[in-house]
């Protein structure tokens, strides 16, 4: 998931003196030994040869895939889903309809290793490395101990040893649901596995026409914040620089929609270009049955990624409290950025944000505490390592996981400003809004902690933010009144659904 992480200390590309402007004609094909395994050395041959061979259709002038019908390149066999052909996500039946060049935000999502042991998850001299070339990695094979400083779980591939990690204690009815739930949904070691084994394979078959092309795994699966039925969020870097998300990147999605939808049709299924602010390529995984979304250079999704992950576990009630929250809005419709809503990774800052934000906060700001781990300049291949040094952040707010959540549907019916204050996480408090054009206008500002963007620009239409208030308040009156989960979320039909 982290990929050619058993070069670490290397750079990802080559110098810069190595480099070409011209990147689709002049993709260096010298590329170091160092940063290959032998595998990789022999698909360099498959370089924009490959491509252009994709996009005129000259399907014959590329070397055959090793995946068969219905198996991975590995020999993984397909598993046959009774899942329609169409996408199943929790989103996608009765969006089929809906036209997709509309604004999305990335990363937003949730996913976590979980605390519990699944038959699926192989022994560990099973383990499948996350990288090309199968070679062990300091990354993946550092083991979780208790002593160290560090209070964030290393990855390690394939996650076969399940990080046991404390949980708050509940004593009132309102707490232990939200428990309840979020130990119900949680992401789970097998689900994780699973997005892993796909984004290896398909890394290794999108190495033939990009040969440095290298695929993260991100948003909620990664960032400790994922459920049973979030969907994978994968980012392919194929270079240093910043990539033109309206012409670059959707000519290289192209090419990788064509190689899905043609050698790679036996187990991805229905890949779609998606013509966003981010362009995407939607597909189905038929081996996982995992719907993904996988984009072009937006790194700042693999830094958040990584900051978040930092966030979920250096405090054992944020994740919890975000994951409640994350069903909460989708259940009442306000969780979909594609239909004017929020986006999931809003979601999730808006809980930071509160976190922060209390009289006695709950979390830092890891930003402002550890400038030095969540450099938004720091190499990609370093920003995987920042996590396992941050310690527990001590609170000395006691408040119950019933507490927060009533407290946090209050704080956002009630107190936060929506007309004139901006949710910071970086800064950890509500600043004033800037005065630049994308905030100009916008119902709900909440800021990306590295690029500065507006994660919640989606939400456009007056009644779409009216709706988004009204949930909140209604939320807050009926949680305080009844303390109840199940007045504002149903919790048995929540936990059956995951």
């Amino acid at each position: 998931m982290f990929p050619n992480s058993s070069n670490l200390g290397r750079p990802p590309f080559p110098p810069k003196p190595q480099q070409h402007n011209n990147f689709f004609n002049k993709l260096p094909l010298n590329i170091p030994p160092t940063l290959l395994s032998h595998q990789q050395i022999i698909d360099a041959q498959f370089n924009f040869q490959n491509a252009a061979a994709l996009l005129s259709g000259n399907l014959t002038a590329i070397p055959a895939v090793s995946p068969q019908p219905l198996t991975y390149g590995n020999g993984n066999s397909i598993r046959t889903s009774a899942a329609s052909t169409t996408f199943r996500g929790r989103k996608r039946l009765n969006e089929q309809n809906v036209p997709y060049d509309v604004k999305r935000q990335r990363f937003h999502s949730p996913h976590r290793d979980s605390t519990l042991v699944n038959q699926t998850v192989p022994l560990p001299e099973e383990r499948r490395y996350s990288f090309p070339g199968s070679v062990p990695s300091p990354l993946f094979h550092t083991h979780y101990l208790p002593d160290l400083t560090g209070c964030v779980p290393p990855l390690q591939d394939s996650f076969p040893d399940p990080i046991e990690t404390t949980l708050p204690v509940a004593k009132d009815k309102l707490s232990q649901q939200v428990l309840e739930l979020f130990q119900a949904c949680q992401q789970q070691t097998c689900d994780l596995n699973k997005k892993e084994l796909c984004r290896t394979e398909l890394q290794r078959e999108i190495q033939r026409i990009f040969p440095q092309g290298r695929l993260f795994l991100v948003g909620s699966s990664l960032n400790g914040f994922g459920t049973r039925s979030s969907d994978g969020d994968l980012c392919l870097v194929v270079k240093e620089e910043p990539v033109n998300q309206k012409t670059e990147a959707r000519h290289i999605l192209s090419l990788v929609q064509k190689l899905f939808s043609t050698k790679l049709s036996s187990y991805i299924e229905r890949p779609q270009l998606i013509r966003a602010k981010v362009p995407i390529v939607k597909f189905r995984d038929k081996v996982s049955c995992v719907e993904f979304d996988l984009n072009v250079n937006n790194v700042v999704g693999i830094r958040n990624t990584f900051l978040l992950r930092t966030y979920a576990y250096i405090e054992n009630r944020v994740r919890p409290l975000v994951l409640v929250v994350k069903k909460w809005a989708n259940f009442h419709d306000i969780n979909d950025a594609s239909r004017g809503t929020l986006s999931s990774y809003s979601l999730v800052l808006m809980v930071l944000h509160y976190l922060q934000t209390l009289p006695e906060p709950i979390l830092p700001s890891l930003q402002k505490n550890y400038p030095e781990s969540f450099d938004s300049t720091m190499q990609l291949h370093l920003v995987h390592q920042a996590p396992r040094t941050i310690p527990p952040y001590l609170s000395k707010n006691g408040s119950s996981l019933g507490d927060l959540l009533v407290g946090f549907f209050k704080y956002y019916a009630t107190e936060f400003d929506w007309s004139s204050q901006m949710i910071s996480v970086r800064e950890a408090k509500a600043i004033p809004r800037p005065d630049g054009i994308e905030w100009r206008n916008k119902f709900i500002c909440v800021e990306e902690p590295f690029d500065g963007t507006n994660t919640a620009r989606a939400v456009h239409e007056k009644q779409k933010f009216d709706i988004i208030k009204d949930e909140f308040l209604k939320s807050w009156q009926r949680l305080r009144d009844k303390k109840d989960l199940n007045c504002v979320l149903p919790l048995r039909a929540t936990i059956q659904k995951r």
